[in-house]
């Protein structure tokens, strides 16, 4: 079975409606448990362009803001309703993410 990891970075406000919402649509999965993640509060920095639609900050000002990194596992069957969920739930207009690929090492043992 393949597996993604999803890294993402959301403010505080919506930490928990995110991985609610993702959970709910099947991230999080690691065996026996459930709602399974890593996270860590740091800063973020970006600058809003003309013609953008900040959730946080001023177009064309830079700004830094409190938001947590977060890690989830995603089986792939559950990737496009994880995905889905993610996006729907995120506030940001262009929410910061990356999917790896990955395997389960057991299948060399």
């Amino acid at each position: 079975m393949s597996f993604y990891q999803l890294v993402f970075y959301v403010p505080e406000s919506h930490l928990e409606a995110v991985k609610g919402a993702i959970f709910a649509a099947g991230a999080g999965v690691q065996g026996d448990y459930r709602h399974c993640a890593w996270q860590v509060k740091g800063q973020g920095q970006f600058r809003p362009m003309p013609g953008s639609n900040p959730f946080i900050g001023e177009t064309d000002q830079l700004s830094r803001e409190e938001e947590y990194k977060v890690e989830v596992y995603v089986a792939q069957q559950n990737l496009k309703d994880v995905m889905g969920a993610f996006f729907d739930a995120h506030p940001y207009e262009e929410p910061a993410y990356f999917l790896v690929k990955s395997m389960d090492a057991r299948q060399f043992l």
